[in-house]
């Protein structure tokens, strides 16, 4: 076995030889061929990123032909390693650059994937969904920026709920998810509301911010900012029915 693996090596070493030296098509479909099950084994270690194992393994198969044709055999260099860099430069660059549907600056695609994190941690965490404020003061980001990654992040193509998992058995995606998560959903009518939230007075701002962002009930707000609970309510309705006509004319 030692002595066919050591004559492969060998046979692919020439061919390396003479394909750099006649650029022969036939040649360089060889050496493709002999590798792609290096491009399959590196194609698998991006699954359940969100990208089909056809889509890898192509992107994993033209990286390879890649190498193949930029591979210098007198450098000393395995050609396995030379192409393992160039494969895995590839994949990356795919789920860097190709990944979004709707191209999103890089900082707020960096910051998307670590609300991810930070989403399902402080979920835990809190024993309930995480605001945008703890969310902006988890990821070391404003709030703005939350609002941003989580609106850029629908451009992602997301992966399937029927897609598995690794390490669980028959396991797919959806059969971890515990119930909506409503932070998403809070924050896209945010950015629909915050052009009508600031046509408010501060004062009914402020009201409304204390109800709905740190949830303080009516009672709390009225001893916050001394009026009767009466009052604070009746400034509530008065907001709310604002913002309503306002979506409404939207």
């Amino acid at each position: 076995m030692t002595d066919q693996s050591t004559d492969w090596r060998d046979d692919l070493r020439h061919r390396f030889v003479e394909l750099a030296a006649t650029r022969d098509p036939a040649v360089r479909a060889q050496l493709v061929e002999a590798h792609l099950g290096l491009a399959r084994h590196l194609a698998r270690r991006f699954l359940n990123r969100g990208e089909s194992y056809d889509d890898l393994f192509q992107v994993a198969s033209m990286a390879l032909v890649k190498a193949v044709d930029r591979f210098d055999p007198e450098r000393g260099v395995a050609f396995t390693t030379f192409a393992t860099r160039t494969i895995l430069g590839e994949l990356k660059r795919h789920f860097r650059d190709k990944g979004w549907s709707v191209r999103a600056p890089r900082r707020i695609q960096e910051l998307y994937v670590r609300l991810g994190s930070s989403i399902a941690q402080l979920s835990q965490d809190l024993r309930r969904s995480p605001t945008i404020a703890e969310l902006a003061a988890d990821a070391d980001a404003t709030e703005e920026e939350v609002l941003e990654a989580l609106e850029a992040g629908q451009g992602y193509r997301a992966t399937s709920l029927e897609a598995p998992v690794s390490g669980g058995d028959d396991e797919s995606l959806s059969d971890r998810l515990g119930q909506d998560e409503p932070g998403y959903q809070r924050a896209e009518r945010r950015a629909e509301l915050s052009p009508l939230l600031e046509k408010l007075p501060q004062r009914e701002q402020a009201i409304l911010a204390l109800r709905f962002v740190e949830g303080l009930t009516q009672s709390e707000i009225a001893k916050r900012i001394g009026v009767s609970q009466m009052h604070v309510s009746r400034m509530l309705s008065r907001s709310l029915a604002k913002l309503r006509e306002g979506c409404a004319e939207t």
